[in-house]
């Protein structure tokens, strides 16, 4: 039987609701949400809505009004007391006649981390914190890790058959998944501040890599491509569309001066990267130049090669797998390659499985459990 929750609970998982609102839209700042209420009702709402506007505090304060005299916020994530793009939200509670804030999670920002919640405290306020962390905290895994670790959160999605291959061979043209899946990876690509893939989906498929979803106002997320040897086509559809981001294109240290120049015309930025042992692009290297780019999260949609990499290095944090319910063969492109040369590779399991069905297709999805390994 389901624990009932906790009237804070049952709130806190109200100012979460008003959080996710804002997925997408607040990078590289987290996602928050807060609910005022006051004798048993909520009287304020507010989320954060995107990166340089007002916190979810001021704005469920300006909803509340006067309202917010002897009430109490409910916030997902401890009030800032620091000034950034704006001013303190720990300030305007006070100001506001609050007299308790619950607070789903402390700041993971480890330079401001209970600042928050010691000022209220200070000022006499009830202060309450760890209602629904766990949740609080899953909303904002990419925040959490780049704040902590100057890493984006990667998340490696791909559509699988059932017998485990992404493409037929020959570069022979399928849809694996159906409609509704492809749908849900626009909602995706909606929520997320990058998309990468290789070299070798851009010359086969020739994608757009951009945001499409009908009757909805949505943004692209950069382009990132990995070009060991810069073989991307001037003519390619991802420089020549109309749209919201940019390209960036990853590339070997050896590649030509001459060579980058062909591009200075485009809306592209051409970074070259040192290779690692395996003569391809060091992903961490990758990473650690978006990090500072201040992306948060990416959604890496392959190749096989791309896909293997991003694993066994460990640097996927998330895996979604849509399953369409066809075979084809052991010819097609395996979703994970190369496993059987050299020495044996140890491939983490993932935890915290999750599934859903979008018509006859199947979504697998995970957290990449680092601490438990396989031997492949």
């Amino acid at each position: 039987m389901e624990e009932k929750l906790t009237e804070d609970q049952e709130y806190m998982q109200q100012a979460i609701d008003e959080a996710v609102k804002g997925l997408g839209r607040t990078s590289p700042n987290p996602l928050v949400g807060a609910v005022i209420v006051r004798n048993g009702s909520i009287v304020g709402r507010g989320h954060h809505k995107k990166a340089g506007d007002a916190h979810a505090e001021i704005n469920a304060l300006a909803d509340a009004g006067s309202r917010s005299q002897g009430a109490t916020i409910y916030v997902t994530l401890e009030p800032c007391n620091h000034f950034g793009r704006t001013a303190p939200c720990t300030q305007a509670i006070i100001k506001s006649g609050i007299r308790r804030v619950v607070v789903g999670m402390l700041d993971p920002n480890p330079t401001v981390e209970g600042g928050g919640n010691n000022c209220l405290l200070q000022q006499g306020l009830d202060v309450s914190s760890g209602i629904l962390e766990g949740q609080c905290r899953a909303i904002n895994r990419p925040f959490i890790k780049w704040v902590t670790k100057k890493t984006p959160w990667v998340i490696v999605k791909a559509g699988v058959s059932l017998d485990g291959r992404i493409a037929p061979a020959n570069n022979q043209k399928l849809w694996i998944t159906n409609e509704k899946s492809r749908r849900h990876v626009h909602h995706l690509r909606d929520q997320v501040d990058a998309i990468l893939v290789g070299i070798g989906t851009v010359l086969v498929d020739n994608p757009s890599l951009t945001t499409r979803i009908p009757g909805k106002v949505t943004k692209d997320p950069l382009r990132v491509i990995l070009d060991t040897h810069l073989r991307l086509p001037p003519d390619a559809k991802l420089l020549r569309q109309e749209s919201t981001a940019s390209t960036i294109v990853f590339t070997g240290a050896h590649v030509a001066d001459d060579h980058i120049n062909a591009f200075s015309s485009m809306n592209v930025d051409i970074e070259r990267i040192a290779l690692g042992s395996d003569g391809q692009i060091d992903l961490k290297m990758v990473l650690d130049s978006l990090a500072k780019k201040q992306v948060t999260s990416i959604l890496v949609e392959g190749g096989c090669r791309v896909h293997t990499s991003f694993i066994k290095n460990s640097l996927a944090d998330q895996v979604m797998l849509f399953y369409g319910p066809l075979f084809i063969g052991d010819q097609g492109v395996p979703l994970i390659c190369g496993c059987a040369k050299g020495s044996p590779v140890k491939f983490p399991r993932l935890k915290d499985v999750t599934t859903s069905q979008f018509d006859n297709d199947i979504l697998i999805e995970g957290l990449v459990e680092t601490t438990c390994s396989q031997e492949l």
